[in-house]
């Protein structure tokens, strides 16, 4: 197994690497969700994850891809992601003045959107939980400064889809950014409870329809 030093040191390039490759590519595309999400994104998320995976002889499980704690990690995502759910609920009813569920996913059905939903969520929980996460925290020996990076390096990540590409105002970029970082938290605490990813990817799904449906 590979020393904690030369952990820090891949964790560190390889978010590196995805804040400045994904700031790029948010510059310079905009491609369809389906092909970003399906293709571009496990190829630049995902596949230097498992590469690292296996230069570091580290198990598959120790990324999360187990089924041990699959209900305790489903119950812990389905608990808190209620509040996100709720929230939807109440947004979309006082945004339309009744519930119309419809309104930003287009022409998509949705099971179709639901799918890419569950496609990102895998690929970016995948990444931030059980990569970044789950190596700081072996590296550093405290979960919650472990926590708390790998949330800054999450909503990081995300300041260019808020302000270029769903051009938010500076006020609504910031709190959607300060929501990003406190869902990071959250999925994060799942996955140190359970180790276990499937729980985060149902939280992420469950706290990114409300971004989809009212944004």
């Amino acid at each position: 197994m590979t020393a904690k030093t030369t952990v820090i040191k891949h964790v560190t390039i390889y978010s590196v690497y995805l804040v400045l490759i994904w700031a790029f590519y948010r510059f310079l595309f905009d491609l369809p969700d389906q092909i970003e999400e399906l293709i571009i994104k496990p190829i630049i998320w995902l596949i230097p994850i498992f590469w690292l995976n296996i230069k570091e002889g580290f198990p598959l499980s120790s990324l999360g891809l187990t089924l041990k704690n699959l209900f305790p990690s489903i119950y812990l995502s389905l608990g808190l992601g209620a509040i996100f759910v709720l929230e939807a609920v109440l947004t979309n009813f006082l945004k339309y003045g009744r519930f119309n569920f419809m309104a930003n996913i287009g022409n998509v059905p949705i099971l179709t959107s639901l799918g890419i939903s569950f496609a990102t969520a895998f690929s970016e929980e995948l990444s931030f939980r059980g990569y970044i996460f789950g190596r700081l925290w072996f590296a550093l020996k405290d979960e919650w400064a472990a926590n708390i990076t790998s949330s800054l390096i999450w909503t990081l990540v995300h300041v260019p889809i808020a302000f270029f590409v769903w051009k938010l105002d500076l006020i609504s970029g910031l709190l959607y950014l300060f929501l990003t970082a406190v869902f990071g938290i959250g999925s994060a605490f799942i996955f140190g409870r359970t180790k276990n990813i499937f729980g985060s990817i149902l939280l992420h799904v469950l706290w990114e329809w409300p971004i989809i449906l009212f944004r």
